[in-house]
């Protein structure tokens, strides 16, 4: 049996961290549907960026669009909403099948909004109202700044994945953000039966940036071992969330569990497996987001089993040894988070410069 089909049989579906047109037109994403069960797919600027600058596609679109929208920024939102509707309506089908569980496909808010709370309650809105799909989540970064626009947009029944997340306590600190906005939402005499939320635990950074400093420290046996045990760890804060009095009351009232997913789960370090940081990773409530060459990789040789309950012990104390060693995670997550943000900006920028430059091209053509 294809492992990416059994892989749902342990209770976590596959989305995919790609978006372009070449993947739709050419009938692969639909097929990748139809025998890998693909359940969802999520975009950020890095994915728009390589699929604007890097092709045609868009050339014609671009050029159309100069002649009645005021900025690049408007134009590439334009083009975004486009392709992230018709991803939606591919997916429709998976979502009426789970009854709303996924067939979902992400659109982020501007990066340069991350620590701007109103900003991106407002974008939110504005992406939320013109994609108009209820299969459609609004990507809001986990930081501080974010908590309370995610709040804020789940009362208002948005749905929203959390992107860059990282730390353990900016994790419980979205757990009170999820369950606060459900609560509001009830509050107002609103349902909340059909509100959907992801957190995104971005984990192969974590041993980018972890792994050299156990190499200087001698401290070999935790290379590659970190982000794993961090997500580990992550699960049973969640499964503490659904387990609690305040969540029951809520799930009551019908709402869905704000499912974990695994991002940045390729392997980033050739001597590490190219399904490392898939395969300890399976469970109930889980989603993994993963890039095509290890969803090619999985199918090929990957192996579907429960596995993110098991060595919750070991993970503790890769953890605890990670203290010992003198190494704070929390300044680390919150590095990385900075970084992720730095990333994400400069493939924000190089994306508006690419409409700007194609403008230009079609100007000197003319």
């Amino acid at each position: 049996m294809n492992p990416l089909n059994k892989i749902q049989e342990h209770g976590q579906s596959i989305w995919l961290d790609l978006l372009d047109r070449n993947i739709m037109d050419s009938g692969k994403l639909q097929s990748l549907i139809d025998d890998d069960d693909l359940r969802g797919l999520t975009s950020n600027p890095s994915i728009f960026e390589k699929a604007i600058s890097g092709s045609s596609d868009y050339d014609d679109d671009i050029a159309k669009l100069s002649e009645t929208t005021d900025t690049n920024v408007a134009i590439f939102f334009e083009m975004a909403i486009a392709d992230i509707q018709r991803a939606a309506d591919l997916f429709k089908p998976v979502y009426d099948k789970t009854e709303g569980k996924d067939g979902f496909v992400s659109l982020e808010v501007s990066p340069y909004l991350a620590q701007d709370t109103d900003g991106t309650i407002e974008q939110a809105r504005e992406l939320w109202k013109k994609a108009d799909r209820k299969n459609v989540m609004i990507k809001i970064p986990g930081t501080k700044q974010g908590l309370p626009a995610i709040r804020e947009c789940l009362r208002e029944g948005i749905n929203i994945n959390i992107t860059l997340l990282f730390g353990l306590p900016r994790y419980r600190e979205i757990t009170e953000a999820f369950m606060g906005g459900l609560e509001d939402r009830l509050k107002e005499g609103h349902s909340i039966k059909d509100v959907a939320s992801v957190a995104s635990f971005f984990l192969s950074r974590i041993d980018v940036m972890v792994d050299p400093m156990l190499k200087e420290k001698s401290a070999d046996h935790l290379i590659g071992e970190i982000a794993i045990a961090s997500a580990k760890k992550a699960y049973q804060i969640y499964l503490d969330m659904v387990a609690s009095d305040r969540f029951k009351k809520l799930e009551a009232k019908g709402a869905r569990t704000q499912r974990v997913l695994w991002a940045s789960t390729s392997a980033k370090d050739p001597s590490f497996s190219d399904v490392k940081y898939v395969e300890p990773l399976i469970g109930k409530d889980t989603i993994n987001t993963l890039h095509m060459e290890t969803i090619d990789a999985f199918r090929d040789h990957g192996t579907a089993a429960d596995t993110v309950t098991k060595d919750i012990e070991s993970a503790n104390t890769a953890m605890d040894n990670l203290k010992n060693l003198g190494i704070d995670i929390d300044v680390i997550t919150q590095k990385l988070e900075n970084e992720g943000i730095e990333k994400f900006n400069k493939a924000y920028e190089n994306l508006i410069k690419s409409i700007a430059d194609q403008k230009r091209k079609k100007k000197l053509e003319q």
